[in-house]
């Protein structure tokens, strides 16, 4: 559990965006895992079996929110990803980047925050959401375009994104 609480509630965390629901739900993922372990197979790798069973919680939880009444969430309670001593700018991308990917469908979000924040390979993701390797490059790669996409209408760009000046003429002699 010490391995991987950090891993799992951060992923909850950015699929649910509720704390206090991120710290219950990775509790009862843990709790499965834990009942589930004698059922458990050595034919695959204990972190595609984790994430399985953190993604099938985590959909049934948000299952479970559409069909009752929402509140609107406050942004402000969303915790904000720390950075130090970094420049304002920087922060304020990092904030937008956060903002693009809670923006994404379930599916997408799923699939990019395996890779990209937890860390998993291409082939635990597909086990681990249940879905072929093409569907988890393809989800990672639409993930990818549309936080780039997102981006680029707050005028935010990372490296080879950024529009080029036009060129300016040679000077008459």
């Amino acid at each position: 559990m010490r391995a991987y609480q950090v891993p799992v509630f951060n992923y909850v965390l950015r699929l649910v965006g509720e704390r206090a629901l991120a710290e219950d739900l990775t509790q009862e993922v843990f709790l499965r895992v834990y009942q589930g372990l004698p059922r458990f197979s050595l034919r695959s790798k204990f972190t595609t079996w984790l994430f399985q069973v953190t993604k099938n919680r985590v959909l049934d939880e948000l299952r479970a929110v559409e069909r009752r009444p929402r509140a609107v969430a406050d942004l402000d309670d969303i915790p904000a990803l720390e950075v130090l001593d970094a420049p304002f700018e920087r922060i304020e991308a990092i904030d937008a980047v956060w903002r693009a990917i809670e923006d994404l469908n379930v599916d997408l979000k799923s699939a990019l925050l395996l890779r990209d924040v937890v860390g998993l390979s291409y082939s635990e993701i597909a086990d681990a959401l249940e879905v072929t390797l093409a569907t988890v490059k393809w989800r990672i790669y639409k993930a990818r375009e549309d936080v780039q996409l997102a981006l680029a209408r707050e005028g935010i760009y990372f490296y080879a994104d950024e529009p080029q000046p036009a060129a300016q003429p040679a000077p008459q002699l």
